[in-house]
């Protein structure tokens, strides 16, 4: 028995169905670049879901330090926002409120007087902070997905989380005001994703 030859229909039907999708895919594409934020490089995904299980590559940290995924170190703000939470952590860790003061912003700092953020940061030492990512907000602000590691007293942890090791990651807003860079008040919402050491 001998198999009958394709009809002409049949042939043609393979090379139509690879220059629709060509096509498909060829408008996908542009249309991705056409509708990606204007500082969203073209590898980066649009939202972060979850913070990077790995972090190699990234210089090491430690008490003080802040690292930088490849991500945030590709934002043209990285290095003010680096040395912002540098001097941010350092002030937590020295217990210098005057250092604190001058990196937050002045509504961040009306919510706290000295007693209050001393007594707030007690025993607190942050280390291995992280900058995952590095966002533009609402009238020239950032959005700075960072974490870090907290231990203290478990005393002086949080009531709904007391622990004396806490892993901490958060967006921080950053806004800029005459002096340069400040850390604003965290937005309200659900609080900061957080777990035991």
């Amino acid at each position: 028995m001998t198999t009958p030859a394709p009809s002409s229909r049949q042939r043609w039907l393979v090379p139509v169905v690879v220059v629709v999708l060509s096509v498909t895919v060829g408008a996908g594409l542009l249309a991705r670049e056409a509708y990606r934020r204007p500082d969203q490089p073209a590898d980066e995904p649009s939202a972060p879901t979850s913070a990077p299980s790995s972090t190699s590559g990234n210089e090491p940290t430690g008490l003080g330090a802040v690292g930088m995924t490849d991500d945030a170190r590709n934002h043209p703000q990285a290095s003010a926002v680096r040395e912002l939470l540098k001097t941010y952590f350092e002030a937590i860790n020295t217990k210098q409120y005057s250092l604190w003061l001058q990196v937050v912003s002045s509504k961040r700092a009306a919510q706290q007087s000295a007693s209050e953020w001393k007594a707030g940061v007690k025993s607190t030492k942050d280390s291995d902070a992280l900058v995952y990512r590095i966002e533009r907000g609402a009238s020239g602000s950032l959005r700075v997905l960072v974490g870090f590691t907290s231990n203290q007293n478990k005393a002086d942890a949080p009531d709904t989380f007391p622990e004396t090791c806490i892993k901490w990651r958060l967006v921080l807003p950053v806004v800029n005001d005459r002096t340069g860079l400040k850390i604003d008040t965290v937005d309200p919402g659900p609080g900061p994703e957080h777990e035991k050491c």
